[in-house]
C-alpha cells in the first residue's frame, strides 16, 4: 500500500519499489510513530476535527497493533513503502473507515520528523544510563584506588607519580562530559513538529501545543519548513557518539597497552579476552581492539551525515532517508561498546606492585628531587642538571634514584641530607599534591564526593 497512489496509473518498478522503501530500517521506530499516532488523533478530536468514536476505535487499534508487533503475533513485512503506511493499512483493516481518518492534519513529512525525535530521545535517555553505570564503575575503582602508586605520562614517557584513581579520573571526567553532552542535546531537541504538514502547516485548527504535550515535548517547533528538513540534532547526537566512542577508544588503547607484556599493569578477565589458535600461550585484549576499531565506523556515520545535509535545499527532500540507517548503526555501535567496555573494565584486576615498581624505575621522582635541592637554595637550572646527572647514571648502573646511596648523592651536590629517600618516596610525591584536581588522596576525595553527589541526583553537572 502507498499514501499517494492515486495520482499515478502505473506501478512501481519493482527495483525502484526496493531503492525508495524505508520500511526495512525504519520499522524500529514503530511504537514512536504509533505513540505520534494516538497523540495526534487525540487532539483531533479535542479540537473537534475527529468524533470521539473514530478517536476510540483508532486510538484501540493502535494499541492493538503494537501489543501485536511486540508479542511477534504481526509480521512487519517489506510489501509496504515505511513503517507509517503499514500501520495505516494495518489499521484500516482492523477498525474500517476511521483507520482512514488517521492520517488526517498531517503529512509523513512531519510524522517521519515526529518518530525521529521521539527515537533520538529514547535512545539518548539508553545511551546516559549505559554512560552512568559505567561512571559508577570508574568510582568505585577510585576509592579502592586513591594509594595505588604509577607512572604519568606524556608523550608516552614516564613523567611524574600519579595513582590508579586519578588517571581513571580523567576518563571520569571525559565521561562525565559526555553525559552533560547529551543532556544539552536532548533539550534542545525537546520541541515536536507534528503539526507542520509537508512543509507549509495546514488549515486544520490543530492544537500543536497540546499535541506537544502529550507526546512529552516542552512545545512545538516554530516553523514549519525548518520542522521537516531539520536534522541538526541528528548531527549534533552523532558528534556527541563521535566523541563518546573516541574517548572509549582511548581508554581502550591504554588497556591494551597495560596488558602487554612489557607492562603487565592489568590483568584481563577471561571472559573479556581471547586466545591464538596457534599460539598457546597469548590472551589477547580483543573487546578493546574492536572497541577501538568500531570508532571508525562511529565517525563514518557523522562525516555521512554532514555529507547528506550539506546540499539540501528546503524544504523536505528523500535524502533526508539517509538519515536513519548510520545513525541507527551508530547509536548500536556506540551502547554495544559502552557496555561491553564497562564489563570488561569492572572484570579487569590491577598489578598495584608492577605500577608501583615502574613509576619508580622511570624515575617520575625526578622533579621532587629537583624542587628538594631547590628547598635547600639550589637555583632550579642547577638542581636540573643535578638531577639529570644522577638519572644518567642510574641509567647505566639499571637503578632507580631511590636506590642510590646517601655518598651518591652527596657526590654529586653536598646539599642533599638523609631526609631525600622521603622526599622522592612515592607516597610523597603524590600525597604532596593537594591542590584542586591534583593526584593527592586529599584533593582526590574532594572530587570523589563531588561525583558521588551527582550520580546520587542522577544527573551530570559537566
Amino acid at each position: 500500500m502507498k499514501l499517494w497512489g492515486g495520482r499515478f496509473t502505473k506501478e512501481t518498478n519493482q527495483l525502484v519499489h526496493n531503492f525508495n522503501e524505508s520500511i526495512s530500517f525504519d520499522r524500529k521506530f514503530y511504537r514512536q510513530d504509533i505513540a505520534g499516532s494516538i497523540a495526534h488523533v487525540t487532539m483531533l478530536a479535542k479540537q473537534g476535527i475527529l468524533s470521539e468514536a473514530d478517536r476510540d476505535a483508532i486510538v484501540a487499534g493502535l494499541n492493538g497493533i503494537r501489543e501485536d508487533i511486540d508479542s511477534g503475533k504481526l509480521e512487519i513485512t517489506t510489501e509496504y513503502e515505511d513503517i507509517h503506511s503499514f500501520v495505516e493499512a494495518v489499521l484500516t483493516e482492523r477498525v474500517g473507515d476511521a483507520g482512514k481518518r488517521l492520517h488526517t492534519g498531517r503529512s509523513r513529512n512531519d510524522q517521519v520528523a515526529l518518530d525521529m525525535r521521539l527515537y533520538i530521545r529514547d535512545e539518548i535517555d539508553e545511551t546516559d544510563g549505559l554512560l552512568f553505570e559505567l561512571l559508577k564503575v570508574l568510582l568505585g575503582l577510585m576509592e579502592e584506588n586513591l594509594h595505588t602508586y604509577m607512572p604519568g605520562f606524556t608523550h608516552l614517557q614516564k613523567a611524574q607519580p600519579v595513582t590508579l584513581a586519578h588517571h581513571l579520573g580523567a576518563y571520569y571526567e571525559m565521561f562525565r562530559r559526555d553525559r552533560g553532552r547529551l543532556a544539552d542535546i536532548r533539550k534542545r531537541m525537546n520541541y515536536c513538529p507534528l503539526g507542520s504538514g509537508a512543509l507549509a502547516g495546514t488549515t486544520y485548527p490543530l492544537d500543536r501545543a497540546y499535541t506537544a504535550e502529550l507526546l512529552g515535548f516542552d512545545g512545538p517547533t516554530l516553523n514549519s519548513m525548518d520542522s521537516v528538513s531539520d536534522r541538526d540534532y541528528l548531527i549534533e547526537l552523532l558528534s556527541a557518539l563521535s566523541i563518546i566512542a573516541m574517548h572509549l577508544s582511548r581508554f581502550s588503547e591504554e588497556i591494551i597497552i597495560w596488558n602487554s607484556n612489557e607492562y603487565r599493569f592489568v590483568e584481563m578477565d577471561d571472559s573479556y579476552s581471547t586466545g591464538s589458535s596457534i599460539m598457546p600461550q597469548k590472551k589477547n585484549p580483543d573487546i578493546a581492539e574492536l572497541i577501538r576499531g568500531k570508532t571508525g565506523r562511529v565517525y563514518g556515520a557523522l562525516m555521512s551525515m554532514l555529507t547528506v545535509m550539506k546540499g539540501i535545499p528546503l524544504a523536505y527532500d528523500k535524502d533526508l532517508q539517509e538519515d536513519k540507517e548510520l545513525t541507527f548503526d551508530a547509536i548500536d555501535t556506540v551502547k554495544g561498546c559502552l557496555a561491553l567496555f564497562t564489563g570488561m573494565v569492572s572484570s579487569m584486576s590491577f598489578r598495584k606492585d608492577v605500577m608501583e615498581e615502574s613509576a619508580k624505575k622511570g624515575f617520575t621522582n625526578a622533579t621532587d628531587a629537583a624542587d628538594y635541592l631547590v628547598g635547600r637554595g639550589v637555583p632550579f637550572r642547577d638542581a636540573h642538571g643535578v638531577i639529570g646527572r644522577l638519572v644518567l647514571k642510574c641509567i647505566d648502573e639499571g637503578k632507580a634514584l631511590d636506590d642510590l646511596t646517601l655518598e651518591e648523592f652527596k657526590a654529586e651536590c653536598p646539599a642533599f641530607e638523609s631526609d631525600i629517600y622521603e622526599a622522592i618516596s612515592m607516597k610523597t610525591c603524590v600525597e604532596r599534591r593537594t591542590t584542586d584536581g591534583a593526584p593527592g588522596a586529599e584533593a582526590m576525595r574532594r572530587v570523589i564526593e563531588i561525583y558521588k553527589k551527582e550520580l546520587e541526583q542522577g544527573v551530570s553537572h559537566a
